[in-house]
């Protein structure tokens, strides 16, 4: 692994309700047009696609990429749940570090149903069979959707341990609100009050109200990424690079700590900053804007304290001092991240790309994070895969 990873072109289309979106093979293609247009290369000049969805029929990836062009290069579909996207990326850089192609495009697209995430495949074991019955020990509650059970539940774990108040996951929505105000390809550009995100219909009595989670959501995203040598050969823009990346999945604790906390990809995500730290030779307080995994005002808050932003337990002090926005230690998804911005699942690690790149490159508009020089992704999908990505600009 010697090549570095040029961010050479991103691409992302608006994000929508289900049902007001485009197919996703058109929303798949859209975006690669955005990202190769904003690299100033043609399709041919790929040489290896990864696709990623999670709902879809086997080899989507081609049906949208086809309407790009048809040039016989390898094209594989990539599933990893909520963190799809960010896989794709993964084995996109994964190509170009080792040298085995120069350049390389990865994509995300997501056509959702409305409702709670659910298993489409009811005639065999779901991988979150031991996720389940974890939960159910733990806190019960077996009519809740799933994905609200597991979070809310490693919100409460979090609530009981160290005294967080569901002001505090109030506090994070309407910041998240606040952001995406300035994102224009946001779903949702209202801004919204903490006593407006308490206001709304309690979907878990004293943990969770319907505003603290993230909207099911239709979308697309991609990224181009070359070379060095490419990138010089074919004026690429350079200014931005991916100093680190690692991809971790479910250590023994996830189960063993009797912890929902754990059981949510607390340990993945704490191992995976570690090892991009290390291998960048970067610490946590050099980094100046993050795009981390709120599909639930819940995670983001645990994910503080498990990328290190804060100590264990400091979460809501951290809140409370304004350090995860503006003016803070801090700006945590300027674009609004999942709970605003919204969250098709195999798009969302390419659409938390294309803000970081933005940001690195000083394009970011309304959004800028004034002097971004470093930046820091997270993409979490249960079952599981932990993917955490540094950039930085050159």
């Amino acid at each position: 692994m010697s090549s570095k990873t040029i961010v050479a072109g991103v691409g992302m289309i608006k994000f929508a309700k289900p049902g007001a979106s485009d197919s996703y093979d058109q929303m798949g293609a859209a975006a690669v047009r955005a990202a190769l247009a904003d690299a100033g290369l043609s399709y041919d000049a790929v040489q290896q696609a990864y696709a990623g969805y999670v709902y879809g029929d086997s080899t989507s990836g081609q049906k949208a990429l086809y309407h790009v062009g048809m040039t016989g290069i390898p094209i594989i579909n990539v599933n990893n749940n909520c963190s799809t996207g960010s896989t794709a990326l993964f084995l996109a850089r994964q190509a170009i570090e080792s040298g085995m192609a120069d350049c390389v495009l990865a994509v995300g697209f997501e056509q959702m149903q409305p409702g709670a995430l659910g298993s489409h495949w009811t005639d065999r074991p779901t991988p979150f069979d031991d996720f389940d019955t974890k939960t159910d020990a733990l806190v019960g509650n077996s009519k809740i959707p799933l994905a609200l059970r597991y979070f809310g539940g490693a919100g409460k774990s979090h609530m009981d341990k160290y005294g967080t108040t569901l002001s505090d996951f109030a506090a994070i929505r309407a910041k998240a609100s606040r952001h995406a105000a300035n994102n224009p390809l946001a779903l949702f550009n209202k801004e919204i009050s903490p006593d407006d995100v308490l206001a709304a219909p309690m979907m878990w009595e004293g943990v969770m109200t319907r505003l603290m989670a993230c909207p099911p959501t239709c979308g697309g995203a991609a990224a181009i990424l070359c070379s060095e040598a490419f990138a010089t050969k074919h004026g690429i823009n350079s200014s931005v690079t991916i100093a680190a990346q690692a991809m971790t999945t479910d250590y023994s604790s996830t189960f063993d700590a009797h912890d929902m906390m754990q059981l949510v990809g607390y340990d993945m995500t704490a191992a995976a900053a570690q090892q991009v730290q290390e291998s960048a030779g970067v610490d946590i307080t050099d980094v100046d804007v993050i795009e981390l995994h709120d599909c639930f005002a819940h995670n983001e808050l645990i994910t503080y304290e498990g990328l290190g932003l804060c100590p264990e337990g400091g979460a809501q002090q951290f809140i409370a001092d304004g350090d995860n926005t503006y003016g803070g230690k801090y700006v945590t998804n300027p674009s609004g991240g999942l709970l605003s911005k919204g969250h098709p699942l195999g798009a969302t690690g390419l659409a938390q790309c294309y803000e970081l790149t933005h940001q690195l490159r000083g394009t970011a508009e309304a959004r800028q994070v004034a002097g971004a020089r470093t930046a820091l992704q997270h993409n979490l999908g249960l079952g599981g895969a932990c993917v955490v990505t540094l950039y930085q600009a050159a």
